[in-house]
């Protein structure tokens, strides 16, 4: 008996993909480019790792699909209402990188806040011969107010590891969360208050129509001018070219981005040559552990959604 086939977007590194290889024949992105004929129509899943778009055009192309299986939680890149419209399941990974993408948020902040990667650079360069206590002069995180903007599972995470820098924490949510004020002695705050008193703002959103430009010059504006911005959200959530005029101009001290608006950003984009933000690849859920529990879970999904069963972790549209 032949296995489903399936579409991949970009390929995954060997030990993801052997938890894939057994339940299915696995497809290049590639066959959409070429006149595939009867193959596209035995496609059943789309296997989504690089998180490319998947709406109605391809989702067209593609009349017996059954799946959608995003490896990672956020779906900004699925449009799941068209999925649903022609009967396609969509799921994803919830839960499996809370507490990495959370020990991400916190290691950008202490890398912004204590000037790590510029004393990298410094500490190799010719020009370090002597210590000088003047040199590059930080941020204290410890006792410091933190404003997370998202009190969902990333957020609690991300508090939970605040309390242990004795910081105080304030946060902002659609809908105020009295479990967590409780188990984590966090404070509900108005978004305006809460960018005006923080000295770090935590950015831990889904992307959405809500969220998408949250930050903007208005936000950064009403910033502290000692305050770094920790975006590990999506790129999108902050407007890049009123955060090159925050951080050249002095509004606010500093960033620290792990997404970006695009991603990545060009190579000759302004944002780059700024000495107070610290910048990563999108490594917020990178590790070997997170990435294998990502993959068990989608191929949980997929293969639910490929036998017809309900996934253990389906994405539906709001409402």
């Amino acid at each position: 008996m032949s296995l489903p086939r399936i579409l991949l977007d970009i390929p995954l590194p060997g030990f993801l993909e052997a938890t894939l290889a057994p339940h299915c024949e696995i497809y290049p992105w590639s066959l959409l480019e070429e006149p595939a004929g009867d193959l596209l129509d035995s496609i059943r899943g789309i296997y989504t790792y690089g998180h490319v778009p998947v709406a109605g055009e391809l989702l067209d192309r593609l009349p017996n699909l059954l799946v959608v299986s995003n490896f990672g939680v956020g779906v900004d890149h699925v449009d799941v209402g068209a999925c649903e419209a022609r009967g396609i399941a969509v799921g994803n990974t919830p839960g499996a990188v809370d507490g990495v993408t959370a020990d991400m948020t916190m290691a950008l902040m202490l890398a912004a806040a204590r000037n790590i990667v510029t004393g990298d650079h410094f500490a190799r360069s010719p020009g370090f011969t002597s210590y000088d206590p003047s040199n590059l002069p930080g941020l204290e995180v410890h006792g410091s107010t933190l404003g997370i903007i998202g009190m969902g599972r990333i957020g609690r995470e991300v508090a939970r590891r605040a309390r242990g820098f004795d910081m105080r924490i304030l946060y902002h949510n659609r809908n105020r969360d009295l479990e967590a004020e409780e188990a984590l002695g966090v404070e509900y705050s108005e978004l305006a208050t809460l960018l005006e008193q923080a000295h770090f703002v935590s950015l831990n959103v889904p992307l959405t129509a809500e969220t998408e430009g949250l930050i903007g010059e208005q936000q950064l504006r009403a910033m502290r001018e000692d305050a770094v911005l920790v975006n590990v959200a999506r790129g999108p959530v902050v407007d890049p070219e009123a955060l090159h005029a925050a951080l050249s101009e002095g509004w606010i001290a500093g960033a620290a981005l792990d997404v970006t608006e695009p991603e990545p950003l060009p190579r000759d984009h302004p944002l780059l040559g700024l000495d107070n933000l610290v910048l990563t690849p999108h490594l917020g859920s990178a590790t070997r552990r997170s990435r294998l529990r990502m993959a068990e879970m989608a191929r949980d999904n997929l293969v639910a959604g490929l036998e017809k069963s309900p996934l253990p972790n389906q994405v539906r549209e709001p409402g």
